[in-house]
Formats: C-alpha cells, sequence, structure tokens
C-alpha cells in the first residue's frame, strides 16, 4: 500500500481508533507527570517559601505561563497523533504561553528602573534552570513519544517538538515551586532556553521514533 493510500486508510477509520488511543494517551501522560514528579523530590525539591509565595503575583505567574503551555501543546498534540486531522483553533492556542510572558515582561519593564532589568533577567539560578527543567522532563519525554508511537503522526518530528513543550511545559512547572528567581525577565529567557532543549530533542527524536 502507498504511503498516500496508507494516511487515508488511517484517516477513515478515525472514527473508532480515537477513544482507546486517547486513553493510552492519557496514561503515560499521567505517568510522565508522576515521572517529572519524583524526579524533581529527588533532585530539587520546592524553596522553603514556596507555600507563602503562592500570594505572590509573579510566583503564581510562573505556573500560569508552564501551564499554559503544556495544556494546548497537549490538545495539538492530540490532533498530531492521527493523520488527516485538522489542529484546529490548538495550533493558535498553544501561542497563549508566549503571549501571557510577553505581557509579563512588558509589565515587568515598566516596573523596574532600567538599571535592575539585567539583573533581573539574569537572576541567580539560570545554569540551575538550564540543567534540571530538561533532566526533570526527560523520562516525561520518553513517555510522550511511547504514546505518540501508538499512532500515527504525518509529521514526526513536528509531533515530537510538541511533545517536548508538552514535557518542557511539565518539567518547568515543577521546577518553578524551587526557583528563586520569580521575574517574568527570567522566565522568558532561561525557561524558554531550558523548554527548548526538550523542544529541539523531541523533534530530533520524533523524526526517527515517530516515523512510519
Amino acid at each position: 500500500m502507498k504511503t498516500d493510500e496508507l494516511i487515508r486508510a488511517i484517516a477513515a477509520d478515525a472514527t473508532a481508533a480515537p477513544a482507546s488511543l486517547q486513553r493510552y494517551f492519557a496514561l503515560l501522560l499521567a505517568l510522565a507527570v508522576t515521572a517529572a514528579a519524583i524526579a524533581f523530590w529527588i533532585l530539587l525539591g520546592p524553596r522553603d517559601n514556596a507555600l507563602q509565595s503562592l500570594g505572590e503575583i509573579r510566583f503564581v505567574f510562573k505556573f500560569i505561563v508552564t501551564l499554559a503551555l503544556a495544556v494546548p501543546a497537549i490538545g495539538l498534540v492530540l490532533r498530531l497523533i492521527r493523520p488527516g486531522v485538522n489542529p484546529g483553533l490548538w495550533r493558535v492556542a498553544v501561542l497563549l504561553s508566549p503571549g501571557l510572558l510577553a505581557l509579563g515582561v512588558a509589565l515587568e519593564l515598566a516596573a523596574l528602573p532600567s538599571s535592575s532589568w539585567r539583573v533581573a533577567m539574569i537572576g541567580s539560578n539560570s545554569l540551575v534552570c538550564l540543567t534540571y527543567v530538561p533532566l526533570i522532563g526527560l523520562a516525561p519525554l520518553g513517555l510522550l513519544l511511547l504514546a505518540l508511537r501508538r499512532g500515527a503522526p504525518a509529521h514526526p518530528a513536528l509531533a515530537g517538538a510538541v511533545a517536548g513543550l508538552i514535557a518542557g511545559g511539565i518539567a518547568a512547572s515543577f521546577y518553578a515551586s524551587h526557583c528563586p528567581d520569580d521575574s517574568p525577565l527570567f522566565v522568558a529567557v532561561w525557561y524558554s532556553l531550558a523548554i527548548a532543549i526538550l523542544t529541539a530533542l523531541g523533534a530530533a527524536l520524533g523524526s526517527r521514533l515517530l516515523r512510519w
């Protein structure tokens, strides 16, 4: 059977497969979150004043940004997992997190004197962020790629990259409770770079592991 014929056959069968496929994905997603939680508690754990910091908007904003990345990316990858399915608004929804972060950065720049911008951006934990977000996200990425192998992504590298976004969003959400740097400027630079590492890794692995 030719590739285009196979794609049409799978797409035609889309009404029968999604329920079991989504259940399988949901199971591995739950395992991915659990794996990230275990890795986080073993490697870092939350900062001492994490509970008290829940009353601070900049601390809470970090979780808003990371979860606003992970959740739409989950919706998107559930469309990419099957050929012939329109991603719809999910491909736009993944821009919510960058948009919120850009707004946060703009407000931060307006609130801080320009002499403080560099200090806020560099922070005190940049290397820790770049190290531990990818480490915490490795197992989730592997589990998500395993889930995607059950489907038939028409664009393996793209599906793998979105899996990396999900893993990065999950890992960064846990890491945010440890990170002492709450400035949106710090988040925009270092969280983004750390998540980009997992995204690039997901794309590279996806192009190989999800090819059919």
